[in-house]
């Protein structure tokens, strides 16, 4: 478990360079930096509330007690039997405290280059405490969701879900761009494939550490993980090539991710041979939400709400269909899926407004955009003073 932490720790720099890689070269620190501060910010977020907020005692189906574990009070070695029986509760709190960190940067992309710092730090903190928090505990912290019999094996609605749709709010709120040349501009697709690479790994740590121990289900959630990647790349490419004619460099990453994402939340609750389909409807499904962000002209600068919302969004479904009781005690049943389909449309609904309202309140309050001219310019040299590249 202490592997798996330090692996989903490392996808917040992997999520970096990939963001980083796929934007433009006038903007890849700041839009690198947005992930990096996260670690800092969401770090004394969660231990000062936010942990407690998530699996303190249940008040009401809908939110944790902050007293409990307030500045790490009772989080020690000692293992807690409702949360985390098999390893010491300090560890649990440091494996959910990588979720937390890296959701808001997964916003992040689809919005890029249309928040300034003090937007993004603000949009930080009030986000994970309106949010994430909350989704969090209903799922994973014995809430309402988790009584009806809900169930997220790894994030694909705690994380992708509403990451996802969060990205969608803040892209109809902040609207577009005023670019000189529309569209992916990539500054460097090297980069983008390391940060890709390092997702991969980190995401065996995210699946399989959702067991909780070294065994025959966290191996079954690994071996789940790298099928979903690979068949999730694989029919992206090929729906690329069928489609659009041709497939290029970021089709072969932003399948994989698709197919990681999808495969997150039932990773341990299905089959390796239905993992495959799980891969299949990633690389189709995502791929028409993609297509379609596109025609109707959301400015989802690196494809955010159609990869990791519809992505966990239709991984959290799939459950119902494809769950093997074997695996983990969950089965696949009418039930199941009505269940399933049930909390991941309130929770995607309710990331999606709670987001629409605060962005709103936010940029009534105080600036939170950052100018026409700087976004055309580029946010590292008018904002960090600093620059990736020499530009002219």
């Amino acid at each position: 478990m202490m592997l798996c932490t330090a692996m989903v720790c490392l996808m917040t720099p992997g999520l970096a360079f990939f963001y980083g890689g796929l934007a433009r070269k006038r903007s890849v620190l700041y839009i690198m930096m947005q992930s990096f501060i996260s670690m800092g910010i969401v770090t004394l977020i969660w231990i000062y509330g936010g942990f407690g907020l998530a699996f303190g005692k249940d008040e009401g189906g809908v939110i944790g007690r902050i007293s409990d574990y307030f500045a790490l009070v009772h989080v020690g070695l000692v293992p807690n039997s409702v949360h985390a029986a098999s390893i010491p509760f300090a560890l649990f709190f440091l494996f959910q405290l990588m979720f937390c960190v890296i959701t808001v940067p997964l916003i992040s992309g689809a919005f890029a280059e249309r928040l300034n710092m003090k937007g993004y730090i603000l949009l930080l903190i009030f986000w994970t405490y309106l949010v994430y928090i909350p989704v969090c505990h209903w799922v994973w912290g014995n809430g309402f969701l988790a009584k009806w019999g809900f169930v997220d094996f790894a994030g694909g609605t705690v994380i992708h879900t509403t990451a996802g749709f969060a990205a969608l709010a803040s892209i109809i709120v902040l609207g577009k761009r005023k670019l000189k040349q529309a569209g992916m501009k990539p500054s460097n697709l090297m980069a983008a494939a390391i940060g890709t690479g390092l997702l991969w790994f980190g995401w065996f740590g995210f699946n399989s550490g959702g067991a909780l121990r070294a065994g025959a289900l966290a191996t079954k959630a690994f071996t789940n993980t790298i099928i979903g990647l690979a068949s999730g790349m694989i029919v992206w490419i090929l729906y690329a090539k069928f489609v659009r004619g041709k497939f290029d460099f970021i089709d072969v990453l932003t399948g994989s991710v698709a197919g990681l994402a999808t495969i997150t939340p039932c990773a341990g609750y299905i089959n390796p041979a239905s993992a495959v389909l799980v891969g299949l409807a990633a690389g189709i499904i995502c791929n028409i939400a993609v297509s379609l962000q596109e025609k109707i002209g959301w400015d989802d600068a690196l494809g955010v709400w159609g990869v990791h919302g519809i992505g966990g969004f239709t991984g959290t479904i799939l459950i119902g269909i494809l769950a093997d009781r074997t695996v983990n005690g969950i089965g696949a049943s009418g039930h199941q899926f009505l269940i399933q389909a049930g909390g991941v449309i309130l929770v995607a609904a309710y990331s999606f407004a709670i987001t629409f309202i605060l962005l709103k309140i936010l940029g009534a309050i105080t600036n939170i955009r950052p100018s026409d001219k700087i976004i055309q310019e580029g946010l590292d040299q008018t904002l960090l003073n600093e620059t990736t590249y020499d530009i002219d």
